[in-house]
Formats: C-alpha cells, structure tokens, sequence
C-alpha cells in the first residue's frame, strides 16, 4: 500500500492558495463585469431555423455579457507565476490555460462583433485545428521531454504505448475541450462542474506528493468558486469559449500529469454526456434525418421538456458529485493508495 505524500505545510499551502485565489478573483470581478457591461460585450442569441428550441429557451439571456472565463485563467495565470512556477509540474498546465484562453477570448470577440462564419465566431475547423496545436505541442513535450509512453489502468498497472501516446493525447485533449465547452449553457453547471473536477484531480495530485500540481488546481478552484459566486443564476456574465475551452484543455493535461486520463470520463462525467449527447444527435440527423433529443446537448433537452434551469443544474451538480468520487476512489486505489 502506498502512502499520501504530502504534510500538513502542504495542505496549509494548499488551502491558502485557494483561498488567495478566490479572495483576488472576487476583489477585481467588478472591474470586469463593468469592462464587459460598459464595451457591450454581451453573448449574441442567433434565432436559428436549426435550432429554434434553443433560440426560444435562451433569447432572454441575449446581451448578458461573456467571456467571464477571463476572471478564471488571468487569476490562475498570475498566481501560478508569483507563487507557484515549477517546470515539471506547472508550466505545461499554465501553457494550455493560456493558450487556450487567448483562443478562445477571440472566438468569443467575433461572435460578439459577427464577424466569421454563421453570424459570427470561427470556423468549426480553424477551431479544431487551433486547439488540437495546443494538444500537440503538449502530446510532444510528454513524449520527448519528459518521457511519457505509457497508460495507467487502475488495478492492472501501466501499459507502454510507444509513440500512440501523443495521438492518444492529442484526441483526449480535444475531446476534453470540446465536451466541457458543451455543459456551457446554463447558469452554473460548466463553472460548478468544472469546480468538482479540479477538486478531485487536486486530491490525485496530493496522494502522488505532485504538491505543485495540486496547488495549481486549487488555485484554479479558486478562481472558479469566484466565478461561480456571480454566474449562478440569474448570471451576472457568462463563462465563455475563453473559460470553457480553455478549462477543458487544461483539465486533460493534469489527468496525463497524474496518469488518471482512464478515469477522466467518470470523474468528468456530466461533460461525457454532454459531449455524446451532441455527437448522437448530428449521428441521428444525419444516418434517420430526425432528432432523438428535442434539442442537444442533453441538458436543453431537460429544458425543452419543463424542467426549470435551476433543477437541471443542482441534479447535474449533484450527479457531478458523485461520478468525481466515484473516478477519485477509482484512481486512488486503483493505484494501491
């Protein structure tokens, strides 16, 4: 049996970042909300003829401002780099943060601005291709600089891939970001989501005495508790490509760091369902040309039937919880912790 590598000084570390990072986000949210509010930079609700539920569900929510995401990975970004800059525990997660956030920061301009395609935004692919570089400058460095070639399957031991390992996590990236960036849609579920998730990948990390690591999850936490304090509904703004994508991304970097990626779908489980629900639905209108959900990802389909935003959103919380415990325990002694 392996034992928690970490002492008190690191759990005093740990909690104190966390809660630094809060306190900061809650102080300078203000200046960003007014920033977003007084440039007019409010999310766009196109009324669609292929998404009319959607349309209907959500046109009161047109001009809430976006890209609160910012509040997130600037707050992150700056702590990490005053108080917890490692190179082999916290560069690369920092790196996907940012990358990912700047991204996504202009995704969100042009779809404010309608500048792009379909209204407004990027591309589909410019998208695509643009996340899976940040996915494949990671997929290199694990490979070539610090040696990773192998998948750890809890309860059976680690498994060499060779060089599988860099498609292997350049798909599981970008399914990372594209899947959380779905659970985007109502007031709380990414951000609360996304606050279970970093919660169980910190506790990974601290078992494996990835101190830094931890910390850099907490301070992410932080962040998103902050966040949350002002989009929990009605939302004061919303979280954005620049918050959603860039979160997504950096979670699948921290499940490679702590060589947790086969519990990543349980452990963020409400962003699997997301993900497929999506998928399932193009599959249907393609293969039956019908939908099987009255409007996708799954939560608009709640929606769409009556259940009122709040209800979705505590239930999706809720089975949040327990599929972050489930995939905890799962990696913790499926490691012999």
């Amino acid at each position: 049996m392996e034992l928690i590598i970490f002492s008190k000084i690191d759990l005093i570390r740990f909690f104190w970042l966390t809660g630094l990072s809060f306190l900061i986000a809650m102080i300078w949210t203000p200046l960003l909300t007014n920033f977003l509010y007084k440039n007019r930079l409010g999310k766009r609700i196109r009324v669609d003829k292929n998404t009319p539920i959607f349309s209907k569900l959500h046109q009161h929510k047109s001009g809430t401002p976006t890209m609160g995401g910012v509040l997130i990975w600037v707050t992150t970004a700056v702590l990490t780099l005053i108080f917890n800059l490692e190179r082999q525990a916290t560069w690369l997660p920092l790196f996907a943060l940012v990358s990912s956030g700047i991204i996504g920061a202009i995704d969100d301009l042009l779809n404010i601005r309608g500048i792009g395609a379909h209204g407004g935004g990027m591309r589909f692919r410019d998208k695509f291709l643009l996340y899976a570089g940040v996915a494949a400058v990671g997929a290199w460095w694990f490979y070539y600089k610090l040696g990773w070639n192998s998948i750890h399957i809890p309860g059976l031991g680690d498994y060499i891939i060779g060089l599988w390992y860099m498609p292997i996590f350049i798909i599981a990236l970008v399914w990372a970001a594209f899947s959380s960036n779905e659970a985007d849609g109502l007031d709380g579920l990414a951000g609360g989501i996304f606050a279970l998730s970093y919660a169980a990948y910190g506790i990974i990390a601290l078992s494996q005495g990835k101190i830094e690591l931890a910390l850099f999850c907490g301070t992410v936490m932080g962040a998103l508790l902050a966040f949350l304090w002002f989009n929990i509904n009605p939302a004061r703004f919303f979280m954005g490509d620049t918050g959603s994508m860039a979160l997504g991304i950096t979670l699948g970097v921290i499940a490679f760091l702590t060589n947790s990626i086969v519990v990543f779908p349980i452990i963020t489980f409400i962003f699997t369902i997301e993900g497929l629900s999506f998928l399932i639905q193009r599959f249907w209108k393609v293969v039956f040309k019908k939908k099987l959900f009255l409007s996708s990802p799954i939560h608009h389909h709640f929606e769409a039937v009556g259940w009122p935003e709040q209800k979705i959103v505590m239930r999706f919380w809720v089975i949040g919880a327990a599929s972050a415990v489930i995939g905890l325990a799962i990696a913790l002694f499926g490691k012999g912790f």
